[in-house]
């Protein structure tokens, strides 16, 4: 016999069990974003493999061990998206949205790294991604740090995350660091390891953003870029958090936050918690006016941020009382010829008319007790009792599944009174 195909290592299901959730923290996102006037894009999950290339960097982590390359039959380097900032901007970049505009954009959907799976950490995982372009102020950089104290907020999520900020100031004024920070860490290299070993020649800001715990300690007294950003860099900076302080927003200064890829310059910032072990990142961003010309466009300005809805949902995993949708209101139970026929009729009658409210119908038979357990496995809070003997009356029985209270016996046109009044009374929410 055939073993069972199972899902490639890395890349897991979402059973309708876990769905409620999902679908729980896309719509506050929607609306949060909506309600600051952000557009959605959509964007193809594969790019050309040049494209990451030239954003990311040749000589990064996500390009050389994590990217999902391979040759179509054209013989084109094609790669499946690990991150979706240079896709977006190549869309934009394409269709001519970045000439004399300013955008407000944010997307959303699977991306994929070859990485070990762990906990919030997948092969192909979910990220919302929010860019801005054509805006070179400190406004919008606090913009995107508000909105997102806002989604935390309507999340119930605002005790459990924190805000972390840096600015890594222009490219000028990191090459001149730079050359300070390879001469320090030079003078230790018995301290580092392997990748920081690596990355002294590559990348050494990245360094600064080692998780090793061996390295505490030499990370810690190394020059602090901050020391070495010149008059504009730091007005930008201090310009956003005055407005943060404006709005009571507490954030710490972490000079040893360099983000991940080499793109960014001045802000950047990340939104930690210490609720998921070691996964402590759940949303991280900045500015990279740079990546604009990098990949061929003319000089502006740009700032991002993007947040792995795995690790959005562990957040959410541990509160309690969150107000998930039920997957059917009602479920509608017919038993004898008559009401069969008349059972259809009446449930597409109900959609017709309460178009908010989920009805589930039994369309496969069975005796009265079967059809009730099916109705309460459900988790509908209310079953419609359909005999021959109610459609002969022109009646329905109305039975509540979740709460101890007697079964009624009512009109159909009262009964679609009710359920209207049930539903604009919200009792589609647990």
């Amino acid at each position: 016999m055939a073993a069972n195909i199972q899902a490639i290592r890395g890349m897991h299901d979402v059973l309708p069990e876990q769905t409620p959730l999902w679908q729980y923290a896309e719509r506050i996102i929607r609306e949060v974003l909506s309600s600051y006037g952000y557009s959605e894009i959509r964007m193809p999950i594969l790019e050309k493999t040049e494209l990451f290339k030239r954003s990311i960097g040749e000589v990064t982590d996500i390009v050389e061990k994590e990217m999902y390359t391979f040759e179509d039959r054209n013989g084109d380097s094609l790669t499946l998206r690990p991150e979706g900032t240079a896709g977006c901007l190549r869309a934009c970049l394409e269709h001519g949205l970045l000439n004399q505009q300013a955008h407000r954009l944010w997307y959303y959907g699977p991306m994929y790294r070859h990485e070990r799976p762990q906990k919030g950490r997948y092969r192909q995982f979910v990220q919302l991604g929010v860019e801005t372009y054509g805006m070179a102020g400190p406004e919008i950089d606090a913009e995107l740090i508000l909105l997102m104290n806002r989604l935390w907020l309507k999340l119930g999520l605002r005790d459990k995350v924190k805000l972390q900020l840096n600015t890594l100031g222009t490219i000028a004024e990191r090459l001149a660091y730079r050359e300070v920070l390879v001469a320090y860490f030079q003078q230790h290299k018995q301290a580092l390891d392997e990748d920081s070993l690596r990355r002294l020649t590559t990348n050494p800001l990245r360094i600064l953003d080692t998780k090793n715990p061996d390295m505490k300690d030499v990370v810690a007294k190394a020059p602090a870029l901050m020391s070495y950003l010149g008059h504009e860099s730091l007005q930008h900076f201090k310009a956003i958090t005055a407005i943060l302080d404006g709005f009571g927003i507490v954030y710490e200064i972490n000079t040893r936050l360099v983000r991940g890829l080499d793109y960014y310059g001045l802000t950047v910032f990340e939104w930690v918690t210490g609720a998921l072990g070691s996964q402590g990142t759940v949303c991280a961003g900045g500015r990279y006016d740079n990546l604009i010309e990098q990949l061929g466009g003319k000089s502006n300005h740009a700032v991002g941020f993007a947040m792995g809805m795995e690790r959005l949902l562990a957040l959410l995993e541990t509160c309690e009382d969150i107000p998930l949708e039920k997957p059917v209101d009602a479920y509608l139970i017919r038993v004898g010829q008559s009401a069969e026929a008349e059972g259809l009729r009446l449930a597409e009658k109900i959609r017709d008319e309460i178009p908010k409210m989920k009805l589930q119908i039994a369309v496969d038979g069975g005796s009265f007790k079967s059809q009730f357990k099916k109705a309460d496995k459900s988790g509908a809070e209310f079953a419609i009792i359909l005999g021959d003997d109610e459609v002969a009356r022109g009646e329905v029985g109305l039975k509540w599944l979740r709460e101890d209270r007697p079964q009624e016996t009512m009109r159909q046109n009262d009964a679609l009174v009710f359920f209207r009044k049930q539903m604009t009374g919200n009792r589609t929410i647990c």
